[in-house]
C-alpha cells in the first residue's frame, strides 16, 4: 500500500489504512520522542497520543506536506503542551507547599471520606469498563489493572504490538466517551 493511498483510505475511516500508517511511522515518531524525553514509557505515551490525535484529525491533513513531518509536528506540540502542564503543576505545588508548610503539616493519608469516594469512583469505572466489548475490557484489564507492558500484552493476546497499541487507544477513547456521556 502506498502512503498516499493509505492516507486517502484513512480519511474514509479504513482500519487497515490506519494500521498501515501506524506501522509505517511508529518508529519515526517514537524515536523522535525518545531522543527528546529519554524515557521509554513517556515517549511511548506521547507517540500513542500523537497517532490518536493524527487519526482523529486526518481529514485536516494537507497532502502538500510530508505526512511524517505532519506527525512529528503533532508529536512535538503534544510534548510542549505536556511540559507546560508539568511546569504549571510544579509552580502550583511549590506555592501550595510553601503556604502549607507555614500553616500546618499535611497528613497525606486518605481520610475515611476519601477512601469511600475512591471506592465509589473505582466501582463506577469498573461498571463503565463492563460496557465495552470484551476484547476492549481485556486489554484495559491487562494494561491498567495487571500493569503489563505492551510487549507482555502482545504475547498474552498473540497479536502484534502495534495492534495492541491501537486496540488500547481505541478502548481508552470508547471508555472516555462512555464516561463523558454520563
Amino acid at each position: 500500500m502506498e502512503i498516499e493511498d493509505a492516507i486517502k483510505k484513512a480519511k474514509e475511516n479504513d482500519q487497515k489504512a490506519f494500521n498501515f500508517l501506524l506501522d509505517t511511522y511508529w518508529e519515526d515518531v517514537y524515536g523522535f520522542q525518545l531522543k527528546r524525553i529519554g524515557n521509554e514509557n513517556d515517549a511511548e505515551d506521547i507517540t500513542i497520543q500523537t497517532f490518536s490525535k493524527a487519526f482523529d484529525k486526518i481529514h485536516t491533513y494537507n497532502s502538500d506536506y510530508v505526512f511524517k513531518t505532519w506527525l512529528i509536528a503533532i508529536s512535538k506540540n503534544l510534548h510542549i503542551d505536556l511540559l507546560r502542564k508539568e511546569k504549571s503543576s510544579i509552580k502550583q505545588q511549590i506555592s501550595n507547599e510553601d503556604s502549607d508548610t507555614i500553616n500546618q503539616v499535611l497528613d497525606a493519608s486518605p481520610s475515611p471520606e476519601d477512601k469511600i469516594i475512591t471506592d465509589q469512583n473505582l466501582a463506577k469505572l469498573l461498571r463503565d469498563i463492563k460496557k465495552l466489548k470484551p476484547h476492549y475490557q481485556e486489554i484495559i484489564n491487562l494494561r491498567y489493572f495487571q500493569e503489563l507492558s505492551y510487549k507482555e500484552i502482545s504475547e498474552e493476546l498473540k497479536e502484534p504490538i502495534n495492534n495492541v497499541k491501537v486496540k488500547l487507544l481505541r478502548a481508552k477513547k470508547l471508555l472516555s466517551a462512555i464516561i463523558q456521556n454520563e
